[in-house]
């Protein structure tokens, strides 16, 4: 099958040299990713996503990305340049398209295409603590467009995490060496978007995230 890739950049920012206690050695928790898929809407077609995948915005500018759980470094040590700075996260979903009335005889048309215009990204925990801003980072929206065709399938990159949770509570505490020393979540991103004839559908994959000071890279 035909995968189209379309590419789109996530920002970056630097900030101010810091002093950081040591390095944080956090563990990484199992991961819980996927292509659960939640279906709204009253259209022939819907969307299902074939991967939902995430990866480590420091790894550099060709990051790899996986269906484990992402290792989101909140702090990153920079050689070259003596400085420490913030990355955000990429994601990358790839989906495809299927009719509800899997006995009709007659191809998709145009019409069933379906155009994504935004997302939505909620982090979770498995313990119940969800506060934003204290246990878990804010929940946020973001535009995004792209269209899922019969015949093919899509592959868009997304923010996954963005710099901003990294400088608000809860993360910017895991940078202090103290407690805690890292922050396992569960992702839940939901894709909106319409058919050709307006009619509104929504998707929803997870992958975990678990935030830490992590090992910086040697170069």
């Amino acid at each position: 099958m035909n995968i189209k890739n379309l590419n789109m950049g996530w920002a970056t920012r630097s900030v101010r040299p810091a002093a950081v206690a040591g390095l944080v050695l956090a563990t990484m928790g199992i991961s819980a990713c996927g292509s659960a898929t939640a279906r709204e809407g009253q259209g022939a077609s819907y969307p299902i996503i074939v991967a939902l995948e995430g990866a480590n915005g420091a790894s550099g500018s060709s990051p790899t990305f996986s269906t484990q759980a992402v290792a989101s470094d909140v702090i990153t040590f920079i050689k070259q340049t003596n400085s420490w700075t913030i990355f955000s996260d990429p994601g990358r979903v790839t989906m495809r398209l299927a009719m509800r009335d899997v006995t009709n005889p007659n191809d998709p048309t145009t019409n069933n295409a379906i155009t994504f215009n935004r997302y939505r990204v909620v982090y979770k925990r498995s313990d119940g603590r969800n506060q934003p801003g204290v246990e878990v980072p804010y929940a946020f929206d973001a535009g995004i467009t792209f269209t899922v065709e019969a015949g093919s399938e899509t592959r868009v990159p997304f923010e996954l995490v963005r710099v901003q949770a990294k400088e608000e509570a809860p993360l910017r505490q895991l940078t202090t060496g103290g407690s805690p020393l890292d922050i396992s979540t569960i992702a839940d991103v939901t894709f909106y978007g319409a058919d050709q004839a307006g009619r509104e559908v929504a998707v929803t994959g997870s992958i975990s995230v678990n935030f830490a000071n992590w090992g910086d890279p040697a170069s």
